[in-house]
């Protein structure tokens, strides 16, 4: 009963796959176990790429007020603003007018 019930359960988790892979046993487990590597990959990528969507999103608006990213960046540290990267691209994206005060303090 319970290996029965361990088989079961890792269908169950295979549901929804293509193919052999959701109802033959050991193909189902080999792509289930690759699953679960690839998840776990990426949630090391995402904020690696986030990052990146970030730094884009900071370049765009700081690029309309006659800057580069580089030379924001190195103002921002200098004058000691503690605003993340995270924070300044919402701020780009989402409210320019705040952003524009951000560059101008930083001019």
């Amino acid at each position: 009963m319970a290996s029965r019930a361990r088989r079961k359960k890792l269908l169950k988790q295979t549901k929804g796959y293509w193919g052999a892979r959701k109802n033959i046993l050991t193909v189902a487990k080999h792509v289930f176990e690759k699953g679960l590597t690839y998840a776990y990959k990426s949630r090391k990528l995402k904020k690696r790429t986030m990052r990146g969507l970030w730094i884009q999103r900071i370049n765009a608006g700081v690029r309309e007020h006659g800057l580069s990213y580089s030379e924001f960046m190195g103002k921002i540290h200098s004058k000691n603003l503690n605003l993340n990267r995270k924070v300044l691209a919402d701020l780009a994206m989402n409210n320019p007018e705040a952003f524009k005060a951000v560059v101008e303090s930083v001019k």
